[in-house]
Protein backbone atom coordinates (compact mmCIF):
# COMPACT_ATOMS: atom_id res chain seq x y z
CA UNK A 1 0.00 0.00 0.00
CA UNK A 2 2.86 2.16 0.78
CA UNK A 3 4.30 1.91 -2.71
CA UNK A 4 0.94 2.82 -4.00
CA UNK A 5 0.44 5.94 -2.06
CA UNK A 6 3.87 7.46 -3.28
CA UNK A 7 3.65 6.58 -6.76
CA UNK A 8 0.05 8.25 -6.32
CA UNK A 9 1.59 11.38 -4.58
CA UNK A 10 4.19 11.61 -7.06
CA UNK A 11 2.21 11.39 -9.93
CA UNK A 12 -0.40 14.69 -8.01
CA UNK A 13 2.85 16.66 -7.79
CA UNK A 14 3.74 16.61 -11.63
CA UNK A 15 0.66 16.95 -12.82
CA UNK A 16 0.65 20.23 -10.67
CA UNK A 17 3.86 21.38 -12.27
CA UNK A 18 2.29 20.35 -15.61
CA UNK A 19 -0.66 22.73 -14.87
CA UNK A 20 1.14 25.69 -13.16
CA UNK A 21 3.75 26.22 -16.26
CA UNK A 22 1.00 25.48 -18.83
CA UNK A 23 -1.10 28.31 -16.87
CA UNK A 24 1.49 30.80 -16.61
CA UNK A 25 2.26 30.76 -19.95
CA UNK A 26 -1.20 30.60 -21.59
CA UNK A 27 -2.12 33.71 -18.92
CA UNK A 28 1.24 35.56 -20.90
CA UNK A 29 -0.07 34.89 -23.59
CA UNK A 30 -2.94 36.22 -23.49
CA UNK A 31 -3.45 39.59 -26.42
CA UNK A 32 -3.04 43.31 -24.36
CA UNK A 33 -2.24 44.15 -20.57
CA UNK A 34 -3.93 44.07 -17.64
CA UNK A 35 -3.26 47.32 -17.15
CA UNK A 36 -5.00 48.57 -20.75
CA UNK A 37 -7.97 50.42 -20.57
CA UNK A 38 -9.28 53.56 -22.33
CA UNK A 39 -7.92 56.30 -19.48
CA UNK A 40 -4.83 55.17 -18.44
CA UNK A 41 -2.08 56.57 -21.00
CA UNK A 42 0.83 54.53 -22.44
CA UNK A 43 3.23 56.14 -19.82
CA UNK A 44 1.40 55.10 -16.64
CA UNK A 45 0.43 51.29 -17.84
CA UNK A 46 4.53 50.98 -18.89
CA UNK A 47 4.78 51.95 -15.49
CA UNK A 48 2.50 49.80 -14.23
CA UNK A 49 4.11 46.94 -16.23
CA UNK A 50 7.33 47.81 -14.57
CA UNK A 51 5.88 47.79 -10.81
CA UNK A 52 4.49 44.33 -11.21
CA UNK A 53 7.60 42.80 -13.28
CA UNK A 54 5.43 42.80 -16.75
CA UNK A 55 8.56 44.55 -18.29
CA UNK A 56 11.14 41.48 -17.69
CA UNK A 57 11.53 38.31 -19.73
CA UNK A 58 8.76 35.58 -19.64
CA UNK A 59 11.05 33.12 -18.40
CA UNK A 60 12.73 35.05 -15.50
CA UNK A 61 9.14 35.92 -14.42
CA UNK A 62 8.04 32.83 -14.75
CA UNK A 63 11.14 31.76 -12.35
CA UNK A 64 10.01 34.88 -10.22
CA UNK A 65 6.62 33.31 -9.67
CA UNK A 66 7.49 29.26 -8.96
CA UNK A 67 9.85 31.28 -5.98
CA UNK A 68 7.52 32.88 -4.86
CA UNK A 69 5.13 30.32 -4.91
CA UNK A 70 7.51 28.11 -3.29
CA UNK A 71 7.25 30.31 0.13
CA UNK A 72 3.31 30.08 -0.26
CA UNK A 73 2.98 33.42 -1.95
CA UNK A 74 0.43 33.68 -5.02
CA UNK A 75 0.42 37.56 -5.54
CA UNK A 76 -1.55 40.96 -5.35
CA UNK A 77 -4.45 41.10 -7.55
CA UNK A 78 -3.65 43.05 -10.51
CA UNK A 79 -6.92 44.67 -10.72
CA UNK A 80 -8.16 44.62 -6.41
CA UNK A 81 -5.68 46.85 -4.99
CA UNK A 82 -3.43 46.01 -2.28
CA UNK A 83 -5.64 42.56 -2.74
CA UNK A 84 -3.83 39.31 -1.84
CA UNK A 85 -5.04 36.35 -4.16
CA UNK A 86 -5.13 34.19 -1.06
CA UNK A 87 -7.56 36.70 0.95
CA UNK A 88 -10.11 36.33 -2.49
CA UNK A 89 -9.97 32.08 -1.85
CA UNK A 90 -9.90 32.22 1.74
CA UNK A 91 -13.39 34.14 0.94
CA UNK A 92 -14.73 32.61 -1.69
CA UNK A 93 -14.02 29.11 -0.94
CA UNK A 94 -15.71 28.50 1.81
CA UNK A 95 -19.25 28.96 -0.15
CA UNK A 96 -18.20 27.27 -3.43
CA UNK A 97 -17.25 24.06 -1.28
CA UNK A 98 -20.21 23.98 0.48
CA UNK A 99 -22.03 24.31 -2.51
CA UNK A 100 -20.40 21.39 -4.09
CA UNK A 101 -20.16 19.51 -1.16
CA UNK A 102 -23.96 19.21 -0.67
CA UNK A 103 -24.38 18.66 -4.55
CA UNK A 104 -21.71 15.85 -3.98
CA UNK A 105 -23.44 14.49 -1.38
CA UNK A 106 -26.87 14.71 -3.09
CA UNK A 107 -25.75 13.10 -6.21
CA UNK A 108 -24.57 10.36 -4.14
CA UNK A 109 -27.26 9.09 -2.10
CA UNK A 110 -30.27 10.03 -4.13
CA UNK A 111 -28.70 8.23 -6.89
CA UNK A 112 -27.25 5.26 -5.39
CA UNK A 113 -30.92 4.84 -3.91
CA UNK A 114 -32.89 5.54 -7.22
CA UNK A 115 -30.29 3.31 -9.04
CA UNK A 116 -30.98 0.06 -6.73
CA UNK A 117 -34.62 0.63 -7.09
CA UNK A 118 -34.58 0.73 -10.87
CA UNK A 119 -32.30 -2.54 -10.28
CA UNK A 120 -35.16 -4.17 -8.13
CA UNK A 121 -38.54 -3.15 -9.11
CA UNK A 122 -40.49 -5.31 -10.91
CA UNK A 123 -42.73 -3.07 -11.96
CA UNK A 124 -42.58 -1.78 -15.61
CA UNK A 125 -44.47 1.71 -14.54
CA UNK A 126 -42.12 2.26 -12.09
CA UNK A 127 -38.94 1.39 -14.19
CA UNK A 128 -40.38 3.56 -17.35
CA UNK A 129 -40.49 6.69 -15.19
CA UNK A 130 -37.02 6.38 -13.66
CA UNK A 131 -35.68 5.75 -17.06
CA UNK A 132 -37.38 8.69 -18.40
CA UNK A 133 -36.68 10.52 -15.36
CA UNK A 134 -32.69 9.59 -15.84
CA UNK A 135 -32.22 9.88 -19.51
CA UNK A 136 -33.84 14.19 -18.78
CA UNK A 137 -31.75 14.68 -15.58
CA UNK A 138 -28.43 12.84 -18.19
CA UNK A 139 -29.80 15.71 -20.69
CA UNK A 140 -30.02 18.60 -19.23
CA UNK A 141 -27.09 20.87 -18.54
CA UNK A 142 -26.82 22.72 -15.00
CA UNK A 143 -27.26 26.28 -16.43
CA UNK A 144 -30.37 25.10 -17.92
CA UNK A 145 -32.06 23.11 -14.75
CA UNK A 146 -30.58 25.97 -12.69
CA UNK A 147 -32.69 28.60 -14.78
CA UNK A 148 -35.91 26.26 -14.87
CA UNK A 149 -35.63 26.00 -10.77
CA UNK A 150 -34.98 29.56 -10.68
CA UNK A 151 -37.98 30.24 -12.82
CA UNK A 152 -40.30 27.39 -11.48
CA UNK A 153 -39.81 27.47 -7.81
CA UNK A 154 -37.72 31.22 -7.00
CA UNK A 155 -39.91 33.44 -9.80
CA UNK A 156 -43.14 31.44 -10.05
CA UNK A 157 -44.21 30.01 -6.93
CA UNK A 158 -41.42 32.39 -4.75
CA UNK A 159 -40.95 28.74 -2.14
CA UNK A 160 -36.90 29.98 -2.51
CA UNK A 161 -34.87 32.95 -2.84
CA UNK A 162 -33.32 33.36 -6.22
CA UNK A 163 -29.89 35.05 -5.33
CA UNK A 164 -26.81 34.88 -3.06
CA UNK A 165 -26.22 32.68 -0.30
CA UNK A 166 -27.22 34.24 3.14
CA UNK A 167 -29.58 31.21 5.01
CA UNK A 168 -29.96 27.20 4.45
CA UNK A 169 -32.75 27.78 2.32
CA UNK A 170 -30.82 29.99 0.02
CA UNK A 171 -28.87 26.74 -0.97
CA UNK A 172 -31.39 24.80 -1.94
CA UNK A 173 -31.93 25.79 -5.86
CA UNK A 174 -28.10 25.69 -6.59
CA UNK A 175 -27.53 22.46 -4.77
CA UNK A 176 -30.58 20.98 -6.94
CA UNK A 177 -29.14 22.56 -10.09
CA UNK A 178 -25.63 20.85 -9.45
CA UNK A 179 -26.70 17.97 -8.75
CA UNK A 180 -28.90 16.86 -11.04
CA UNK A 181 -26.51 15.23 -13.64
CA UNK A 182 -24.17 13.44 -11.52
CA UNK A 183 -27.42 11.95 -9.71
CA UNK A 184 -28.91 10.89 -12.76
CA UNK A 185 -25.33 9.41 -13.72
CA UNK A 186 -24.58 7.32 -10.10
CA UNK A 187 -28.31 5.94 -10.94
CA UNK A 188 -27.37 4.76 -14.27
CA UNK A 189 -23.80 3.00 -13.31
CA UNK A 190 -25.79 1.65 -9.55
CA UNK A 191 -27.87 0.24 -11.52
CA UNK A 192 -26.10 -1.75 -13.96
CA UNK A 193 -23.42 -2.55 -11.50
CA UNK A 194 -26.26 -3.56 -8.85
CA UNK A 195 -28.32 -5.77 -11.58
CA UNK A 196 -24.41 -7.66 -12.50
CA UNK A 197 -23.35 -8.29 -9.48
CA UNK A 198 -26.93 -9.54 -7.90
CA UNK A 199 -26.61 -12.40 -10.26
CA UNK A 200 -23.30 -13.36 -9.93
CA UNK A 201 -22.42 -16.85 -7.84
CA UNK A 202 -21.28 -15.35 -4.86
CA UNK A 203 -24.80 -14.08 -4.33
CA UNK A 204 -26.29 -16.92 -4.96
CA UNK A 205 -24.45 -18.65 -2.95
CA UNK A 206 -24.95 -16.64 0.04
CA UNK A 207 -28.84 -16.79 -0.27
CA UNK A 208 -28.55 -20.82 -0.25
CA UNK A 209 -27.32 -19.99 3.16
CA UNK A 210 -29.96 -18.54 4.26
CA UNK A 211 -28.44 -14.90 4.69
CA UNK A 212 -30.60 -12.78 4.69
CA UNK A 213 -31.15 -9.88 1.28
CA UNK A 214 -30.82 -6.62 2.93
CA UNK A 215 -27.69 -7.96 4.81
CA UNK A 216 -26.18 -9.60 1.14
CA UNK A 217 -27.05 -5.98 -0.57
CA UNK A 218 -25.09 -3.72 2.16
CA UNK A 219 -22.43 -6.63 2.87
CA UNK A 220 -21.12 -7.97 -0.06
CA UNK A 221 -23.10 -6.36 -3.68
CA UNK A 222 -22.58 -2.46 -2.65
CA UNK A 223 -19.14 -3.02 -2.01
CA UNK A 224 -18.46 -4.44 -5.37
CA UNK A 225 -21.06 -2.29 -7.00
CA UNK A 226 -19.94 1.03 -5.81
CA UNK A 227 -16.43 0.98 -7.14
CA UNK A 228 -17.21 2.55 -10.59
CA UNK A 229 -19.66 5.16 -9.05
CA UNK A 230 -16.70 6.17 -6.55
CA UNK A 231 -14.42 6.52 -9.86
CA UNK A 232 -17.25 8.75 -10.92
CA UNK A 233 -17.91 10.72 -7.97
CA UNK A 234 -13.84 11.77 -7.69
CA UNK A 235 -13.58 13.61 -10.32
CA UNK A 236 -17.31 15.20 -10.18
CA UNK A 237 -16.73 16.13 -6.28
CA UNK A 238 -13.30 18.09 -7.74
CA UNK A 239 -15.45 19.82 -10.54
CA UNK A 240 -18.36 20.91 -8.02
CA UNK A 241 -16.01 21.75 -5.30
CA UNK A 242 -13.70 24.24 -7.28
CA UNK A 243 -16.80 26.06 -8.93
CA UNK A 244 -19.77 25.92 -11.17
CA UNK A 245 -19.14 28.98 -13.14
CA UNK A 246 -22.59 29.51 -14.79
CA UNK A 247 -24.62 28.44 -11.92
CA UNK A 248 -22.91 30.78 -9.23
CA UNK A 249 -22.96 33.66 -12.22
CA UNK A 250 -27.02 32.50 -12.46
CA UNK A 251 -28.19 32.63 -8.69
CA UNK A 252 -25.51 35.60 -7.67
CA UNK A 253 -23.31 33.53 -5.93
CA UNK A 254 -20.08 35.18 -4.77
CA UNK A 255 -17.37 31.66 -5.49
CA UNK A 256 -14.46 30.33 -7.17
CA UNK A 257 -16.29 30.52 -10.50
CA UNK A 258 -17.32 34.40 -10.03
CA UNK A 259 -14.14 35.46 -8.91
CA UNK A 260 -12.57 32.87 -11.65
CA UNK A 261 -14.61 34.83 -14.37
CA UNK A 262 -13.96 38.13 -13.82
CA UNK A 263 -10.34 37.66 -13.54
CA UNK A 264 -10.07 36.38 -16.79
CA UNK A 265 -12.34 39.32 -18.11
CA UNK A 266 -9.83 41.51 -16.40
CA UNK A 267 -6.85 39.70 -17.78
CA UNK A 268 -5.48 39.79 -13.98
CA UNK A 269 -2.90 36.92 -14.39
CA UNK A 270 -1.95 36.94 -10.56
CA UNK A 271 -5.30 35.99 -9.97
CA UNK A 272 -6.03 33.64 -12.58
CA UNK A 273 -3.20 31.70 -11.84
CA UNK A 274 -3.98 31.85 -7.96
CA UNK A 275 -7.19 30.67 -8.50
CA UNK A 276 -6.09 27.59 -11.62
CA UNK A 277 -2.83 26.41 -8.84
CA UNK A 278 -5.72 26.23 -5.80
CA UNK A 279 -8.41 24.37 -7.54
CA UNK A 280 -5.81 21.90 -9.82
CA UNK A 281 -4.58 21.57 -5.83
CA UNK A 282 -8.07 20.25 -5.02
CA UNK A 283 -8.85 18.70 -8.22
CA UNK A 284 -5.42 16.03 -7.11
CA UNK A 285 -6.20 15.84 -3.75
CA UNK A 286 -9.86 14.38 -4.19
CA UNK A 287 -8.61 12.10 -6.79
CA UNK A 288 -5.89 10.94 -4.98
CA UNK A 289 -8.21 10.53 -1.92
CA UNK A 290 -10.79 8.17 -4.54
CA UNK A 291 -7.80 6.71 -5.70
CA UNK A 292 -6.93 5.37 -2.07
CA UNK A 293 -10.29 4.57 -1.11
CA UNK A 294 -10.95 2.80 -4.67
CA UNK A 295 -7.31 0.76 -3.37
CA UNK A 296 -8.40 -0.14 -0.33
CA UNK A 297 -11.59 -1.81 -1.20
CA UNK A 298 -10.41 -3.79 -4.19
CA UNK A 299 -6.78 -5.00 -3.69
CA UNK A 300 -6.52 -5.76 -7.31
CA UNK A 301 -6.61 -2.28 -7.96
CA UNK A 302 -3.86 -1.34 -5.87
CA UNK A 303 -1.62 -4.62 -7.24
CA UNK A 304 -2.29 -3.16 -11.14
CA UNK A 305 -0.95 0.38 -10.19
CA UNK A 306 1.77 -1.24 -8.11
CA UNK A 307 3.17 -3.48 -10.99
CA UNK A 308 2.91 -0.55 -13.59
Amino acid sequence: MGKYIVKRILTGIISMFILITVTFFLTRSMPGSPFQTGNVSADIQAAMEEEYGLNQPLLRQYGTYLGNLMKGDLGISFKKQGVRVTEVIGRAWPVTAALGFLAVLTAAVVGTLLGIWMAQTKSRLIKGGLFLGNVLGSAVPNFAAALLLLLIFGVKLGWFPVSGIFTPVHYVLPVISLAVYPTAVVARIMSQRFREEAGKEYVIMAKARGLKWRKIVWTHVMRHAYLPVLNYLGPAAAFLMTGSFVVETIYTIPGLGREFVEAISNRDYTMIMGLTIFMGTVVILVNLTVDLLCGLMNPRIRKSYEEA
